[in-house]
């Protein structure tokens, strides 16, 4: 049956795709473009908390995301069945959802938040690198690289993945660059496209309203994304040894907790007492995922799509829940000197190598050669700096942690590497 929940305006297209008798639906065929894509591929070797390759058992931006859409997809199915006014033939699409919490990290640079900070102050003065804006970049413009179009994504779908929709200018631009949650200012046709010329009243801050504008399918995979990461890394932070019973007890009482968030940390502490991290973990989620409705909303796209009718609301209790548990992994886990100094190591091999292979593709008398010819070639033949500089920051961020380790070896350690390498 079909669904009437979407019209011609979610499903169409960037460009006219020829009709083939394809059986899949629009956005079954966003989801599949995503999963046989190198870029998701590659997301097995990217840190999610602790760097890829020190333990089997720790998630990696991959596993994570498989998560995240595992956990998209069942918020969509309880939703229809808990909600009055979705059935069989007018409900969110789990596809689309599915797609989205798939491809929300492929933007994600190696060595994590550090390698997103790094090529944000390298890309300074050329406009900034965020995440976020480097997966729409990917979606639209580098997957499929021989096109340069991107995947051709569905409106729904490239709407369902722009968690911010504020450009870098509007948040200050080269006077005072932002740190994160923004959108590169050359997608703003792309942005134009996706709301269909839609804006707010002038009277109101443009970019920072459009950031809460979201669909109803970009909440879910907001949600699902902070379910994930909230309950996920806790697991993995415990086995690694950095969150232990006394670790979290000493820091419980140095807080100010109420009796929410208490009862959140007692359930950790029981979890770990008990050896039941991972029952924990699934309980959690469910509850995390059963937290969820659907309320009715008004606003410049509503009447057009019903993406747009509803927001996603969050039972208050389990938003404090998930939040204490952030906060307690940042500051137990993420602000540790081990971890920071793998950090600071990740930081200074991207500094290195953006030196290096920028004088090599950007020198107008050719350079050493140490990217491919077509890689080189294509940075030389960009029309402005401003774009030789976005496609070496593409080069960059494309690397696994893994990947760029050896070629930071290769170039940088006068043992390292070998003629094999290169086969």
């Amino acid at each position: 049956m079909p669904n009437t929940f979407y019209n011609g305006f979610d499903t169409e297209r960037m460009e006219v795709e020829p009709k083939n008798g394809d059986h899949r639906s629009p956005f079954q065929v966003d989801r599949d473009r995503i999963l046989y894509t190198s870029s998701f591929r590659q997301l097995q070797s990217k840190t999610q908390v602790f760097l890829s390759g020190e333990y089997d058992f720790y998630r990696t931006r991959l596993t994570h995301s498989l998560e995240v859409a595992q956990i998209g997809r069942a918020i969509t199915h309880w939703l229809k069945e808990s909600t009055g006014a979705l059935n069989d033939m007018f409900y969110i699409d789990a596809d689309l959802v599915e797609a989205s919490c798939l491809a929300h990290d492929l933007g994600h640079p190696p060595f994590g938040h550090a390698g997103e900070k790094v090529l944000n102050e390298i890309m300074r003065p050329w406009g900034g690198f965020e995440g976020n804006a480097q997966t729409l970049r990917l979606l639209t413009k580098c997957i499929f690289a021989e096109k340069r179009t991107g995947m051709n994504p569905t409106r729904a779908f490239t709407d369902s993945v722009l968690k911010y929709k504020t450009l870098w200018s509007e948040l200050g631009g080269k006077e005072s660059p932002p740190k994160n949650h923004f959108i590169y200012d050359e997608q703003h046709e792309i942005l134009d496209w996706t709301m269909s010329g839609n804006d707010f009243p002038p009277e109101h801050p443009a970019g920072k309203k459009r950031d809460a504008f979201k669909s109803i399918e970009c909440q879910i995979m907001d949600w699902a994304d902070d379910t994930a990461y909230s309950l996920n890394d806790l697991a993995d932070s415990v086995r690694a040894g950095f969150l232990t019973t006394l670790k979290v007890e000493n820091w419980a009482e140095s807080q100010e907790l109420n009796a929410v968030e208490q009862e959140a940390v007692e359930a950790l502490l029981r979890a770990i007492r008990r050896g039941s991290l991972d029952a924990f973990v699934g309980s959690r989620i469910g509850k995390y995922i059963r937290a969820t409705e659907l309320v009715e909303d008004v606003n410049i796209l509503s009447s057009q799509s019903n993406r747009y009718r509803y927001r996603l609301k969050v039972e208050p209790e389990i938003l404090e829940a998930c939040d204490v548990y952030k906060k307690l992994s940042y500051e137990l886990v993420f602000l540790q000197p081990g971890l920071k100094q793998l950090e600071f190591k990740g930081r200074q091999m991207l500094l290195k190598l953006w030196d290096a292979l920028g004088e090599s593709a950007l020198s107008t008398s050719g350079g050493e050669g140490l990217l491919s010819a077509a890689d080189e070639q294509e940075i030389q033949l960009a029309e402005t700096e401003k774009e030789k500089h976005r496609l070496l920051s593409d080069y960059l961020s494309s690397l696994t942690d893994l990947s760029a380790k050896r070629l930071y070896l290769r170039l940088f350690d006068p043992v390292a590497g070998s003629i094999t390498d290169l086969f």
